[in-house]
């Protein structure tokens, strides 16, 4: 009996050491979930000082094209870098409760993304997905683009998250985790403003490059290509020179 009894014992302790570390473990994943700013509560929006921001830790961050398999198995592939739009690369799984909002969102024809950003999914590949349930979720006019392989170029870090690439440059320009649209297209206008461009209606406001900014400045100067004042003394501009050659 008492060997019953000490043995009862040793398992309640071992118990209460497991369960003691599964507590630990789950408070220390809900931390790292608030300070990516993702709520367990899908109606509960994230605060709005916790922007969409670059990434830390870079100093600048480069997009990636996405390639992988639609819902229905089709290949698909979509150029995100060198586009002539900024696109919003959305990472969602069928399964989290707060990626619902934004599946339901996103189905929206009328939604309008700040600096006429394209939408883009991209869910985790069918090892990790089934095809059939994303597909009841797939908006009709949205991308949705099965791959793992994009996931790991962009390192996210949990469901739902969000990078917005500038298209011309191919920079990632502001990326982090939203629980609802309203707050995300927030978070956006203050990333396309952060990174010096315009959201509003009309259009976005490129930068500028500083090839472009200074040929900007010699035609204000009255400066053309090929003036001889853009040349050193004893150099011949290139207009001369074929001039002369035809001659």
């Amino acid at each position: 009996m008492a060997v019953l009894v000490l043995l009862l014992a040793v398992v309640i302790a071992l118990l209460a050491v497991l369960v003691a570390g599964l507590l630990r473990s789950h408070a220390e994943i809900l931390r790292a979930l608030g300070t990516l700013g993702v709520g367990l509560d899908p109606d509960q929006p994230v605060a709005r000082s916790d922007p969409l921001q670059p990434p830390r830790h870079r100093a600048s961050r480069a997009g990636a094209d996405l390639a992988g398999r639609t819902p229905t198995g089709d290949a698909v592939s979509v150029s995100v870098v060198g586009a002539d739009h900024p696109t919003l690369v959305t990472f969602l799984t069928s399964g989290c409760s707060t990626c619902a909002g934004f599946w339901t969102a996103f189905s929206d024809p009328g939604l309008r993304v700040p600096g006429g950003a394209r939408i883009v999914v991209a869910t985790k590949g069918a090892e990790a997905e089934s095809p059939s349930r994303l597909a009841k979720f797939a908006p009709p006019d949205v991308p949705v683009v099965m791959s793992s392989e994009a996931w790991e170029a962009y390192d996210v870090p949990v469901a739902p998250y969000f990078a917005l690439v500038d298209g011309p440059s191919g920079d990632v320009i502001g990326e982090g985790a939203a629980a609802t649209w309203d707050n995300l297209r927030q978070m956006i206008e203050q990333a396309l403003d952060d990174a010096g461009m315009a959201s509003g209606r009309k259009g976005r406001r490129r930068r500028e490059s500083p090839e472009r900014r200074v040929d900007g400045e010699l035609l204000k100067a009255g400066i053309e290509p090929g003036d001889p004042r853009l040349y050193a003394p004893d150099a011949v501009p290139p207009s001369a020179e074929a001039g002369s050659q035809g001659t």
